[in-house]
């Protein structure tokens, strides 16, 4: 279950969270953090490679993990936005001004967010995020469940279909030519 503190987060407090095997996030103003468990850090790591040597090799953007944020707007009209970072993502190649990543937080939303369900997540936050990610300007969201051995992709609310895991990964549009098993990642 995402834990969150009672008062506005910085982006200065949020970039000196510690590196202690859970994501902090700022949603509406505060603090959240996930716990995460090894079979979801397991997937995370299978996912990652495969998509980055894949990207890589045709150099079609860049591969992050989820240590970094992304900066879109929040729901909350006091708290003006949100620094989101999903457990991997892609970003197109062209969309960083002079080539190469910020250092800080990227301030817009990536092309493909994917999320890996660990035990303590709730489906509500999830929803919330896949949510805010798509009218942030996502194009692809996937979210992986471990457990069910399935997977949820999201095009939009309303464009969303589940594979299961003798089923492909798809990048679409967003990543031509990426496809990967689901059970590959799954172990």
């Amino acid at each position: 279950m995402a834990t969150t503190s009672s008062r506005f987060v910085t982006d200065e407090e949020l970039l000196q969270a510690p590196r202690d095997g859970q994501k902090y996030e700022r949603v509406d103003g505060e603090m959240r953090v996930s716990p995460a468990g090894a079979r979801h850090e397991a997937v995370i790591v299978e996912l990652t490679g495969r998509l980055w040597a894949f990207v890589t090799e045709r150099r079609l953007g860049h591969v992050f993990g989820s240590s970094l944020g992304f900066r879109w707007p929040g729901r909350n009209p006091e708290r003006p936005d949100n620094i989101r970072s999903p457990d991997v993502s892609f970003v197109a190649a062209g969309r960083f001004a002079d080539g190469r990543p910020p250092v800080g937080f990227i301030p817009f939303a990536p092309d493909l967010a994917i999320e890996v369900l660990s035990p303590s997540d709730r489906r509500g936050d999830v929803l919330e995020k896949v949510g805010e990610s798509l009218d942030a300007g996502t194009r692809l969201v996937w979210v992986i469940d471990p457990e069910k051995r399935t997977a949820v992709v999201y095009r939009s609310l309303t464009d969303v279909r589940v594979i299961g895991e003798a089923d492909a990964l798809d990048g679409e549009d967003v990543i031509p030519g990426f496809a990967c098993p689901l059970k590959d990642v799954l172990g």
